[in-house]
C-alpha cells in the first residue's frame, strides 16, 4: 500500500523549490508561510535536530543545544542578522537563541511557547490536558492517540480517515527514542528557570484558544518579557494557530517584519 503521506512529498519539494527556496545539509559538528515570506525576504527553514533529516553524535538534548546548532548553521551559511520564527518546541529553541546570540538575532516571533518549561509548569500543562507525560501526548504511538492530539492541539475538530492517520504517524514520528529525550531535557527545576533581559523586539502570536500553552500564560510571559514585546492573538485558533488561520497569521507575521524592517532603515540613515 502506498503511504499517502509520504507520496506528498515531491509535490511538497516542488512547491517550496517554486517559492524559491533550495535545500542545504550544513555539518556544524561534524557529523504555507513560506512562499508568501519569501517574495520580500530570504528564508531559512531549518530542520531541528532529529526532526526531518538532521542528526548529532551529541547526547545533548537541551533546547540551548539546538539553538547552537542553528546559529552555527546560519553563520556558515553566511546570515549576519536575522528574525527568527519559532514555534511551540522551536520557540523555545528560539528564545535561546535569542539570549545567547543578540547579534544574530535582531527579533523574535513565537506561538504556543514558553522561555523555559519549569517542572511546576509542565505539570500543571499535563494535568490541565489530562496526560501523564509529554511523550504520552506529543509522541502518539496509535491512531487514537493521533487523534487526541489533534484534537487538543486545535480548535476545529478535525477529521481524516484512519488510514491517514495511520500514514502521518509512519512518516511524521521518526526518531522516537531521541525525541523522547528531548522531551525530557526541556524541564528544568522552578529554582533554575530565569527570564532573560531580551534586547529584541518580540511579537508573541498567539492562538486565542490553545489548549496546551493558554493565552493567560502568553499574557504573563509578555509582562516577565518587557515593554519591546508585543502579544497578538488569533480568534477560533489553537495551538497550530499557524495551520488554522494561515491568512491572519501571515497577515500579522509580515507587519511585524516590515516594521522591524522599517526600523533598522531609519536607524542606518
Amino acid at each position: 500500500m502506498v503511504n499517502l503521506v509520504e507520496a506528498q512529498k515531491p509535490l511538497l519539494h516542488f512547491l517550496v523549490r517554486r517559492a524559491g527556496l533550495r535545500q542545504h545539509a550544513v555539518d556544524v559538528d561534524g557529523a504555507g508561510t513560506v512562499g508568501v515570506l519569501a517574495k520580500q525576504y530570504d528564508v531559512y527553514v531549518p530542520d531541528l535536530l532529529f526532526f526531518g533529516g538532521s542528526t548529532t553524535p551529541s547526547t545533548d538534548r537541551s533546547p540551548g543545544f539546538q539553538a547552537e546548532c542553528l546559529a552555527a548553521a546560519l553563520r556558515k551559511l553566511g546570515v549576519g542578522a536575522c528574525t527568527v520564527v519559532g514555534f511551540s518546541y522551536g520557540g523555545m529553541v528560539s528564545f535561546k537563541m535569542a539570549e545567547a546570540h543578540p547579534d544574530l538575532v535582531r527579533s523574535l516571533v513565537v506561538s504556543g511557547s514558553v522561555v523555559a518549561m519549569t517542572d511546576s509548569l509542565s505539570e500543571a500543562t499535563l494535568e490541565g490536558i489530562g496526560v501523564k507525560s509529554s511523550a504520552e501526548l506529543l509522541l502518539p504511538e496509535s491512531v487514537k492517540g493521533l487523534k487526541a492530539l489533534l484534537s487538543v492541539a486545535t480548535y476545529r475538530k478535525l477529521w481524516f480517515p484512519d488510514r491517514l492517520h495511520r500514514d502521518y504517524l509512519e512518516v511524521m514520528f521518526t526518531n522516537r527514542k531521541e525525541r523522547g529525550e528531548l522531551l525530557e531535557g526541556l524541564v528544568v527545576s522552578n529554582k533554575d528557570a530565569t527570564v532573560p533581559v531580551l534586547p529584541q523586539k518580540i511579537l508573541l502570536l498567539w492562538g486565542e484558544n490553545d489548549n496546551i500553552f493558554n493565552i493567560e500564560l502568553a499574557k504573563t510571559m509578555k509582562e516577565q518579557l518587557g515593554e519591546k514585546t508585543t502579544l497578538q492573538s488569533i480568534s477560533k485558533a489553537g495551538h497550530l494557530v499557524h495551520l488554522e488561520r494561515p491568512c491572519v497569521y501571515n497577515r500579522l507575521l509580515k507587519e511585524f517584519l516590515a516594521c522591524v524592517t522599517a526600523t533598522e532603515t531609519t536607524n542606518k540613515e
